[in-house]
C-alpha cells in the first residue's frame, strides 16, 4: 500500500469515460483493504460491501427448481455476482458478458480480489460484448438464470442512450432467452415502479426484494433493490 493509503492499480480510457481501478486501506478500519472501481471520477463499486450482488445470485438460483443450471451474468463488476453463482453446486456453467474489455483484462491479470477463484473455475467463461444487445436479439442459446448487474438502476443508466431492455417490449425479447422455469434477476440501487409494472406484464411470478445493509464507512443504512421475474 502506498504512503497516501491509495494505490491506483489501473487507469484507462473507456467508451463510458475514464475508468479507474484502485485499492486502499480503510482509515476507519486499519488492516481492511478494499478494491474499488470509479467511472468518470465517480464511485461505481467496491469490494467492501457485496451483499446485494451476492443476494441477486442466491435468490435467482433459489427461485429455479432445477439442477445443472446454465447462468448468464450481465456485467462482470468485481466478480462477486459470478463467484456467488459458481459457489452453488447446482450450477453447471456461468457465462459473463462484459461491455468493457478493460474490466476483463483486470480480471485476467489478477487485479481483482476474486481473480484467482474465478480464473481457476472451468465452469466460467467471460466474453466481451453488450448483454443488452444480446438479450434484444434472436436467441442463439437459452439460459436457466439471467442476472443483470450493469446500471445504477433502470432509470439511472451508465450509457446515455435509451435502453429498451427495461421496457415491456424489451423484457418480452429478453424472456425468449430463458428456458422453461427460467429466472431473470436485475440489480438496482433504487426502487423503480415502472420497471416493476413492466416485469409484471411479462412474467408470471414477480418478486421485488429490498436488501438493506449498514454502510459502516458513513454510518448509514442503504437499500438496494432486486427485481425477479420467473
Amino acid at each position: 500500500m502506498c504512503a497516501s493509503n491509495l494505490e491506483i492499480l489501473a487507469y484507462e480510457a473507456s467508451p463510458l469515460g475514464p475508468l479507474c481501478l484502485r485499492r486502499r486501506e480503510l482509515l476507519s478500519d486499519p488492516g481492511t483493504v478494499v478494491t474499488e472501481i470509479t467511472l468518470n471520477h465517480e464511485f461505481l463499486m467496491s469490494s467492501y460491501n457485496t451483499e446485494s450482488e451476492r443476494a441477486l445470485t442466491k435468490i435467482g438460483i433459489n427461485h429455479h427448481p432445477g439442477d445443472e443450471l446454465r447462468v448468464l451474468v450481465g456485467g462482470l463488476g468485481l466478480g462477486y455476482t459470478a463467484r456467488e453463482a459458481l459457489a452453488s453446486n447446482r450450477v453447471a456453467s456461468v457465462q459473463v458478458i462484459e461491455l468493457l474489455p478493460e474490466v476483463i483484462s483486470w480480471l485476467d491479470t489478477g487485479l481483482f480480489p476474486t481473480s484467482v477463484e474465478l480464473k481457476s473455475d472451468p465452469r466460467l467463461s467471460v466474453i466481451q460484448g453488450d448483454v443488452y444487445k444480446t438479450l434484444d436479439g434472436t436467441p442463439k442459446e437459452t439460459w436457466d438464470v439471467i442476472l443483470i448487474d450493469v446500471d445504477h438502476s433502470p432509470a439511472d443508466r451508465l450509457g446515455t442512450e435509451e435502453q429498451p431492455f427495461y421496457t415491456e417490449d424489451g423484457l418480452q425479447r429478453a424472456r425468449k432467452h430463458l428456458k422453461r422455469s427460467g429466472v431473470l434477476g436485475v440489480w438496482s440501487y433504487a426502487e423503480d415502479t415502472p420497471f416493476s409494472h413492466a416485469l409484471g406484464r411479462v412474467f408470471e411470478d414477480v418478486k421485488i426484494v429490498p436488501v438493506t445493509v449498514t454502510n459502516d464507512l458513513i454510518d448509514e443504512e442503504q437499500t438496494d433493490w432486486l427485481f425477479f421475474g420467473t
